[in-house]
């Protein structure tokens, strides 16, 4: 019995990182024909209108005409519909509320997507409602975010998402979690 006590004490002291969920990839969000399309894409021109603009300009995050198809890519993975996921990302302001805090944004997966390089595909954007809030310095700071993930089309002015994601938790990467 004392054995059992001590194991529990043990394991219960990295209890508040094993109960975190793994992280979820990416390429997990794009169907296995997109990964493909993209692995065979032909570098990428970054002397674009986007190299000197900023992603609150209106279609700052719509992608540019003449792109290969899967840049434009909106086809989802039917089983992350509703999964409760962790993943990491980098904010696009949308929303605040009276404090600052961003409320409403999108996530995509690598910083300055839309500023210097073309936007990432609707299928690797989206879509975060948090109501608690974060307040955010800049674009830069990578975050990791935890909910629900939906398969929703969304579409403004800004840009055009696959997903959206219901969160219960948004924080910024420390570098302990490296």
């Amino acid at each position: 019995m004392r054995r059992l006590v001590l194991t529990l004490l043990l394991l219960g002291s990295g209890l508040a990182h094993a109960a975190e969920l793994p992280e979820t990839d990416w390429l997990e969000l794009m169907p296995k024909s997109d990964q493909k399309a993209l692995e065979a894409m032909p570098e990428i021109d970054h002397n674009t209108p986007e190299a000197s603009g900023t992603f609150t300009e209106k279609g700052g995050l719509k992608q540019s005409k003449g792109l290969p198809a899967v840049m434009y890519s909106s086809k989802t993975v039917a089983s992350m519909n509703d999964r409760h996921i962790r993943l990491g990302g980098y904010p696009v302001p949308l929303e605040s509320d009276a404090k600052g805090r961003s409320t409403l944004f999108f996530l995509v997966p690598y910083p300055g997507a839309c500023i210097h390089v073309p936007p990432p595909p609707p299928n690797q954007l989206i879509l975060v409602r948090y109501p608690k809030g974060l307040k955010l310095d800049d674009i830069y700071t990578p975050l990791w975010v935890t909910g629900t993930l939906k398969i929703e089309k969304v579409d403004n002015d800004l840009a055009s998402a696959a997903y959206a994601l219901e969160a219960e938790k948004v924080r910024v990467v420390q570098e302990a979690d490296l």
